[in-house]
C-alpha cells in the first residue's frame, strides 16, 4: 500500500472516530500549559493534573514563579518524576520568560527552546495548541504508534518520526494528528499490550498484519 493511501485511511478513521482531540493536561492559559508540558516529561498527564492546581494557586504566572526558590517549587511537585531537575527548570525558565519575553509565552521554536527545560517536543506542543501552528510534537506514544501502523519506516529518533509524518500529513491536520496518535497510543495501541481487538485500524496496520494476524 502506498504511504499516501495509508495516511488517507488513517486520517479518515480518526476524523470519523475522534473528530475532537485535545491535550488531556489541564490548563487555563499558555503559561500553565508550558509548565504542565514540562512536568509531563516521563510522567503521566493524570499525575501532572493532580499536582498543578496547588502549584498554579501558589505560582499563577511566570513572575511569581521566577521569584520562587527551587525548593519551594520542588515541594509542590515532589510526587512528579524528577522533581529536582523540573523544579530548577521551572524557576529558571520563568526568569527567562520575565527577562526576555516580559512574562509572555513566545510563538517561535527558536524563542521557546531558549527557555530552560523546553526542548523541541515541548515547543511544538505550545506552538500547536496555543498558536495553532502546523507543528508535530513527537513523544513516545506518537513515535511508537506511527511506527506500528506503518506511517513511519525505520525512524530511529523523534525528529525522524516528525519529518516522515509531516511529509504526508496535510498541513491543516498536523496539530490534530499529534493528539490522535497520542490518545490512540494511550488507550488502544498501548506499549506492552496493544488492544488490537478494539482498534479500527487493523485492516491497514503494519504491526497487526505482520505480527498479530500471523501469530509471529
Amino acid at each position: 500500500m502506498e504511504k499516501t493511501e495509508l495516511f488517507r485511511h488513517v486520517i479518515d478513521y480518526f476524523e470519523a472516530t475522534r473528530p475532537v482531540a485535545v491535550t488531556e493536561l489541564h490548563y487555563k492559559n499558555p503559561f500553565e500549559l508550558l509548565v504542565a508540558v514540562v512536568l509531563s516529561a516521563q510522567c503521566t498527564d493524570k499525575r501532572v493534573n493532580m499536582v498543578t492546581p496547588a502549584l498554579f494557586a501558589r505560582f499563577p504566572d511566570a513572575r511569581s514563579m521566577a521569584h520562587a526558590s527551587v525548593d519551594e517549587v520542588r515541594q509542590c511537585i515532589k510526587s512528579i518524576s524528577y522533581p529536582n531537575s523540573k523544579a530548577e527548570y521551572l524557576v529558571k525558565g520563568s526568569k527567562v520568560l520575565v527577562e526576555k519575553f516580559k512574562g509572555e509565552i513566545p510563538s517561535t521554536i527558536e524563542e521557546l527552546t531558549s527557555i530552560p527545560g523546553v526542548g523541541r517536543k515541548t515547543a511544538h506542543v505550545i506552538l500547536s495548541v496555543v498558536f495553532n501552528q502546523p507543528k508535530m510534537a513527537v513523544d513516545t506514544h506518537v513515535h511508537r504508534v506511527a511506527a506500528r501502523i506503518g506511517l513511519t519506516t525505520g525512524a530511529k529518533t523523534p525528529l525522524q518520526t516528525e519529518m516522515q509524518l509531516v511529509k504526508y500529513l496535510p498541513v491543516e491536520k498536523i496539530p490534530l494528528a499529534h493528539h490522535w496518535l497520542i490518545l490512540h497510543g494511550r488507550y488502544i495501541c498501548r506499549a506492552r499490550k496493544p488492544l488490537c481487538e478494539e482498534c479500527g485500524l487493523t485492516k491497514w496496520c503494519k504491526y497487526y498484519n505482520q505480527k498479530v494476524k500471523t501469530g509471529k
